[in-house]
C-alpha cells in the first residue's frame, strides 16, 4: 500500500502510514536525544548534497560535526519510527516566516511525505528531535552555563518569571531557572513557526515554577495561540523543552 501526501512528493510505505496513524491516535510527542561529540562516525555519513554544503560552510570543526550529527541523528530516528532506511528520510524547510526563504525556515519532513511535525535543536554536546502527528511542534535545548540572568531579564522575562529567576542567588540554580524559561519560550516560538527575532518574549508567560505540562498563551502580531509546554528530561547539563498546540488529545512525552 502506498500513497502520496503533498505536492507529488514520494509515496509512503504501508508501515510508515501505520506508524503515522498510531501517532495520530495517541497524540504522543516522541523525542530523541543523542550526544554530538567532536568527530563523525561512519553511521553519520547520511547527508544529502544540500546538507553537506551547509556543513562545509562552518569554519569550526566542532560546529560542523554538530550540524552533521544532528541531521544524521534525525534521519536515523525518523527512519526507525517509520520503518524506513535513514537514507530514504529527507528533511527540508518551510518558508522562513521573516523573509520567505526556504533555506532556513522551520524544518519539515519532506520524505517520506507524511503529515508529521518535526523540530530540531542542538547545543554543546547534545542534539534533540521532536516528532508528532500534525503540523506543529517545537523543541529547544540549551547547555546550562553561567549567564547574566539579571541583565537578560529585561528582554526575556515577564515580571512573574523575573521574580522566580532572580529570587535565588546568582549561581547554578539561577542559571537553571533562566534556561528553563528560555527553552520553554523558544520551543513555543519554534512550534508557532516564528523566529525569536521580533517575538514578544517579555509577554510570553511560561510559568517556570510549575513542572508542566503548562498551557501558555502566545501573542504574535495581534493574534493569540495556545500551547502545551513541558520540560524534556535529560541526563546531563542541559535544559530542554517541547511545545505543541494545546487542546489536542493524549500528548504524552515519549523519550526514545
Amino acid at each position: 500500500m502506498t500513497t502520496t501526501w503533498s505536492g507529488g512528493r514520494r509515496a509512503a510505505s504501508a508501515p510508515a502510514l501505520e506508524a503515522v496513524e498510531r501517532l495520530r491516535r495517541s497524540g504522543d510527542v516522541h523525542v530523541w536525544s543523542w550526544r554530538l561529540g567532536s568527530t563523525l562516525e561512519p553511521e553519520d555519513l547520511l547527508l544529502d548534497d544540500a546538507e553537506l554544503s551547509r556543513v562545509r560552510r562552518f569554519h569550526d570543526q566542532v560546529d560542523a560535526v554538530a550540524v552533521a550529527r544532528t541531521r544524521a541523528g534525525a534521519r536515523r530516528a525518523v527512519g526507525e519510527l517509520l520503518d524506513v532506511a535513514p537514507q530514504d528520510v529527507s528533511l527540508g524547510h518551510r518558508p522562513c516566516p521573516g523573509c520567505g526563504d526556504r533555506g532556513h525556515g522551520p524544518p519539515v519532513l519532506f520524505r517520506p511525505a507524511l503529515p508529521l511535525a518535526v523540530s530540531l535543536s542542538r547545543t554543546d554536546g547534545c542534539g534533540l528531535l521532536a516528532l508528532c502527528a500534525g503540523d506543529r511542534v517545537g523543541i529547544d535545548i540549551e547547555a546550562v552555563r553561567p549567564v547574566d540572568a539579571e541583565g537578560l531579564a529585561g528582554v526575556l522575562l515577564t515580571e512573574r518569571e523575573r521574580e522566580h529567576v532572580l529570587g535565588v542567588p546568582d549561581g547554578p540554580d539561577r542559571a537553571l531557572r533562566h534556561f528553563r524559561c528560555w527553552t520553554r519560550k523558544e520551543a513555543v516560538v519554534k512550534a508557532a513557526g516564528h523566529g525569536l527575532l521580533g517575538a514578544a518574549l517579555t509577554t510570553l508567560e511560561v510559568r517556570p515554577e510549575e513542572p508542566g505540562p503548562v498551557r501558555v498563551e502566545y501573542r504574535h502580531r495581534g493574534r493569540a495561540s495556545w500551547w502545551s509546554v513541558q520540560d524534556v528530561p535529560l541526563d546531563g547539563p542541559w535544559a530542554a523543552a517541547v511545545a505543541r498546540p494545546a487542546g489536542q488529545p493524549g500528548g504524552r512525552l515519549v523519550m526514545r
